[in-house]
């Protein structure tokens, strides 16, 4: 009974926050560059979900989208951030996957399509690996996301978003090409991806 519980209490909270992403509220974590909005309705109760853009964490958005875009590795960027005592996302240091994160998955500064004012949820849901126990992350179809349109979010613009997506294709062509003159074995790594 229990697990059915469980299952069943799983379920519903994923349908509320589905709701309330497509609403155009956040449907979990805080972003880098936003901020809270702590409202309340009519009954006092508090209005959850709702964010407005940080202005000073957005500056520091818009100039590594920038410097990126220029050609400056994500490793320089992070170490130009630290040097300079610009605290990061959780107030952690900067660090390359903090900005480069994972494109697929849609992790890091730069992939995260809510700064062109496109909020995508339910791009990965967790399962349990069962040797280990450990909860392991997996892609879900894109037929499955939620993709909302949050202009009042943008932080970037089109231009630019387009600048740091097409430096992401030339990196990745330059090292599947490197890779492929490796031989065979880089070869297979490739398609494993």
């Amino acid at each position: 009974m229990n697990a059915l519980f469980l299952k069943d209490l799983a379920a519903t909270t994923h349908r509320g926050l589905r709701g309330r992403v497509e609403d155009g509220k956040s449907g979990g974590g805080l972003c880098y560059g936003y901020r809270i909005v702590k409202k309340l309705d009519e009954r006092g109760e508090p209005i959850r979900g709702d964010r407005e853009i940080d202005e000073a964490q957005a500056i520091v958005a818009r100039r590594t989208f920038k410097e990126f875009a220029s050609g400056i590795c994500p490793r320089a960027i992070a170490k130009a951030l630290n040097a300079e005592g610009i605290v990061g996302p959780d107030e952690n240091l900067w660090n390359d996957t903090t900005i480069r994160g994972h494109v697929k998955r849609g992790t890091g500064l730069i992939n995260n399509e809510l700064y062109v004012g496109r909020l995508v949820w339910n791009r990965q849901r967790y399962v349990k690996d069962p040797s280990t126990g450990r909860r392991v992350s997996r892609m879900n179809a894109e037929s499955e996301w939620i993709v909302v349109e949050v202009p009042a979010l943008r932080i970037i613009d089109d231009e630019l978003g387009q600048a740091v997506k097409t430096r992401q294709s030339e990196i990745a062509l330059m090292r599947d090409l490197t890779d492929i003159g490796r031989g065979p074995s880089s070869q297979r790594d490739i398609f494993s991806r």
